[in-house]
């Protein structure tokens, strides 16, 4: 797999280990870490030094394949037991991102589809790694041309507004929501993105700023509770955000605070797209009351660096994420098109073919 000398990679195999982008330490350091085992892979998932469902995914993929390299057996099925174990660590470090799940079910379907030695097993699983790594590079460039399609003709420049961060670190490289982005800014459709902070990590301060920062994307940092005012000024003409669960009749999960947006877009008249690979739409679930929802350490909420901001006695809820409801959702942007959330059925058949 090649990569570009200009563009953000997060999940990348470099010299007999996977290179992480430590997301915890961005916008003011720079830094990778580098994952050999497959525990290290499920506490760097855990902890956020990789996030966004897409790389959640692919970091999985590679998660699988260090877990099946420590196995040392030469009997297949003692092999696909100890397999086992090492998907069930991962799967259970972050409940919401179905990529996660996508991607494991996968490699352990490769697993036990591969005929050959335990030697030639773990080999193939490395090879699917690395096309779960490459296919999902093409689908973010292939979601941001498709948004092409559907952004607003009006005004000829327009101003998007997204929340938390599904760019290029978010994804194996180039971004969901963010690959639209791009993909406007490269066609001179694009005016200015305006980011949400995203409370309590902010992901939109820290990495969606960043990104932008990075490629001379003019970017507008605004506060979460400032979106709606900013639609009432006429200051954003669409909204853009990614997904880490959608539901069968397009209930979308994201971070926490999308619904909100939403919302407020809806009160607006402000498209409002989802921009996410096919592989983030679970078709076993019928809509979004189905979703898990990940509830976080409250230390993100009451404290930040070593300064706590709350007084003793409170109590806390910290979901990190919310569900969108179908009906304000304009069009989910995928791969192979974009659909409208009634249509997500006919985006299956097509992938299919």
């Amino acid at each position: 797999m090649t990569y570009s000398p200009n563009q953000v990679y997060p999940v990348i195999w470099h010299n007999d280990s996977v290179s992480l982008i430590d997301q915890t330490l961005l916008p003011n350091e720079y830094g990778f870490v580098e994952i050999h085992r497959s525990e290290d892979m499920a506490r760097a998932i855990k902890t956020m030094i990789v996030r966004g469902a897409p790389a959640i995914g692919v970091a999985a993929a590679y998660g699988m394949y260090l877990g099946a390299r420590e196995i040392e057996t030469s009997d297949r099925n003692e092999f696909l037991q100890h397999l086992e174990q090492v998907a069930q660590m991962l799967r259970s470090t972050r409940p919401t991102a179905v990529n996660l799940f996508w991607a494991i079910s996968r490699m352990m379907k490769t697993a036990y589809e591969t005929l050959g030695t335990v030697a030639e097993l773990k080999q193939t699983l490395f090879e699917t790694a690395q096309a779960i790594n490459a296919e999902d590079l093409q689908t973010c460039q292939a979601i941001g041309d498709n948004g092409l399609t559907v952004l607003p003709k009006n005004p000829e420049k327009l101003t998007i507004l997204t929340h938390c961060n599904a760019g290029a670190l978010a994804t194996a490289g180039y971004g969901t929501a963010l690959g639209v982005v791009r993909s406007a800014w490269r066609e001179g459709r694009l005016a200015r993105v305006f980011a949400d902070e995203t409370r309590p990590r902010l992901q939109g301060a820290k990495l969606t700023a960043w990104e932008c920062v990075q490629e001379g994307i003019p970017v507008t940092l605004i506060t979460d509770n400032m979106a709606a005012h900013c639609m009432k000024q006429g200051l954003i003409h669409a909204v853009v955000v990614g997904a880490d669960r959608i539901a069968a009749n397009g209930d979308t999960a994201n971070k926490i605070g999308t619904y909100s947006v939403a919302i407020a877009a809806k009160a607006h008249n402000i498209p409002f797209f989802v921009a996410a690979p096919l592989s983030t739409v679970d078709f076993e679930l019928s809509d979004g009351s189905q979703i898990p929802i990940e509830e976080r350490d409250p230390t993100e909420i009451y404290q930040v660096g070593n300064t706590i901001l709350t007084p003793e006695g409170v109590e806390f809820y910290n979901p990190a994420f919310d569900v969108t409801p179908a009906n304000l959702i304009t069009a989910i942007i995928t791969e192979n098109g974009a659909f409208a959330p009634s249509e997500l059925a006919k985006s299956q058949v097509k992938q299919a073919v």
